[in-house]
C-alpha cells in the first residue's frame, strides 16, 4: 500500500493507517534528526513533534508530492527550531568539553572512536551544509526533493553538499580507518 493510500485511509477514519506510516518513516526521521542535532534526546523530541504535526496536517498533504518529502519538510523545520532553541540555551549554559574527552572507552573502542570523530566532524559543519549533506548522502533525497524540503534552490544545495564533503574530508584527514 502506498503512502498516499495510507494517508487517504487515515483521513477516512482509520488511525491504524497512520501507525503504518510511522512504522515506515520514523526510523529515517530519527536517523536524520540525530545526525542533524547531535543529541539523541533532542532528536527523539523533534521526531515525535514531527509525527504529531504531520498527523494534524494530513488534510493539507497533496498526493502529487512524495509523502516522505512532505514529512521531511516538517522534520527539517523541527530540527531548525530545536537547534535554534538549543543555541539560545547554550549562551546561558557552558558544556564541559573536558569531561567528554575523559570518558571511558569500552569494547569496540576503535569503531566507537571513528563514529565519534565522524559525529564531531558533522557537528563542525555549518548547519545548512550538515542539513544538505545528510539529506543527500544519508537520506538519499534527490536535489529536487531537497529543494522542496529546505526551500533552497538546487544549485545552492549542490554547492552546500560539495562544501560539506570538502570540509568533512579536511576534518577527517588523518583519522585512521577502522578495520
Amino acid at each position: 500500500m502506498t503512502d498516499a493510500m495510507l494517508v487517504r485511509r487515515v483521513l477516512d477514519g482509520d488511525p491504524r493507517a497512520f501507525t503504518a506510516l510511522v512504522d515506515r518513516h520514523a526510523a529515517a526521521c530519527l536517523r536524520f534528526a540525530t545526525r542533524m542535532l547531535g543529541d539523541r534526546a533532542d532528536a527523539e523530541d523533534a521526531t515525535q513533534e514531527t509525527l504529531v504535526r504531520a498527523y494534524r496536517a494530513l488534510g493539507r498533504y497533496e498526493e502529487r508530492e512524495s509523502f516522505r518529502t512532505w514529512l521531511f519538510t516538517i522534520l527539517v523545520n523541527r530540527c531548525r527550531t530545536t537547534a535554534a532553541r538549543r543555541a539560545r540555551r547554550a549562551r546561558l549554559v557552558t558544556a564541559d568539553e573536558g569531561a567528554l574527552g575523559t570518558a571511558a572507552v569500552g569494547s569496540g573502542a576503535a569503531a566507537a572512536e571513528w563514529r565519534a570523530e565522524l559525529e564531531r566532524a558533522l557537528g563542525a559543519l555549518e548547519p545548512d551544509q550538515r542539513e544538505a549533506f545528510l539529506l543527500k548522502h544519508v537520506e538519499q533525497l534527490s536535489y529536487e526533493e531537497m529543494a522542496e524540503v529546505t526551500g533552497a534552490g538546487v544549485s545552492a544545495l549542490k554547492m552546500r553538499v560539495k562544501r560539506a564533503c570538502e570540509r568533512l574530508q579536511l576534518l577527517l584527514e588523518g583519522v585512521r580507518d577502522v578495520e
